[in-house]
């Protein structure tokens, strides 16, 4: 509209039944809009609300080891680790030595390039091994995003939600087609 005083725009906006909302008040001269403020709050705060939801913090998530682990039990701990990948958090893998093992840190490497192996589709090696007093440790981050782990996550959900109405449904048209 141009350059209209506050008394014209002010008629304008009540004429049309919308709000005079100043959108950049420090420019010369004040820019200001006609709009539904009360519109304009709600679809602000929708969008804010779906940038939470989408924002993802990543988790450091701890496994420990121990250097002599049985196989079931390493399968079980590497189970536990491809589980937070997938979920999109990032895993510290520690082994902790005892004793003796302390002299032998070259099987500890081992047993974390093992699950490197292991676990290569799902995630990247971030820290490689590093011995800290007892303990070694190597960090494992997700090759994809929490973000799109949690979408995947809903979708899934809500896709079983539909497949459980569909077959309730068509238990109950089932049920009324018997009692006729």
């Amino acid at each position: 509209m141009g350059v209209v005083r506050v008394a014209d725009a002010l008629r304008l906006a009540e004429e049309a039944g919308l709000d005079l909302v100043e959108v950049a008040p420090n420019a010369r001269p004040p820019v200001a809009k006609l709009m539904d403020y009360g519109k304009y709050k709600y679809e602000a705060a929708q969008k804010a609300r779906e940038a939470r939801r989408n924002q993802a913090n990543t988790v450091l998530k701890e496994i420990r080891f121990r250097l002599k682990i049985d196989d079931h039990d390493y399968e079980t701990k590497k189970g536990h680790v491809e589980r937070f990948l997938n979920g999109g958090d990032k895993v510290k893998v520690m082994i902790m030595f005892r004793g003796r093992e302390q002299s032998r840190p070259e099987m500890g490497v081992r047993l974390l390039e093992r699950l490197a192996d292991d676990i290569g589709d799902l995630g990247v090696v971030e820290s490689a091994p590093r011995q800290d007093g007892r303990n070694m440790t190597m960090v494992f981050a997700p090759t994809r995003k929490k973000s799109d782990a949690k979408n995947e996550q809903r979708r899934r959900r809500e896709a079983e939600r539909q497949a459980k109405r569909d077959r309730q449904a068509e238990r109950s048209a089932k049920g009324e087609r018997s009692s006729h």
